[in-house]
């Protein structure tokens, strides 16, 4: 099997549609899906597995019933949290 990356922006411009995911790559038995989002999704629940949600333009909030959580880091967030230790990454702005 060849590995290759993918051109995400390529593949994003493949579709226009709002709320249509589609599949760009499988990792074992997981799909990895991209999809244009605008405005209020319905509420639900995957009880039997989680999500992976990477902003690639905007802000997303997800709202919990504990509160919301808004994806998007502000400048300066640390990667490591408050856990500190080796794998602090030192910041880097440069906007690869």
């Amino acid at each position: 099997m060849a590995h290759r990356g993918i051109n995400l922006a390529e593949r994003f411009s493949r579709f226009t549609e709002q709320w249509s995911p589609k599949v760009v790559a499988r990792l074992n038995d997981y799909e990895i899906k991209i999809v244009r989002i605008q405005g209020e999704f319905v509420w639900h629940t995957h009880d039997d597995t989680d999500e992976l949600f990477l902003v690639l333009a905007g802000e997303l909030t997800i709202r919990l019933r504990d509160g919301d959580v808004v994806l998007i880091e502000p400048t300066g967030v640390v990667n490591t949290g408050d856990a500190g230790g080796p794998l602090t990454a030192g910041y880097d702005g440069s906007l690869v």
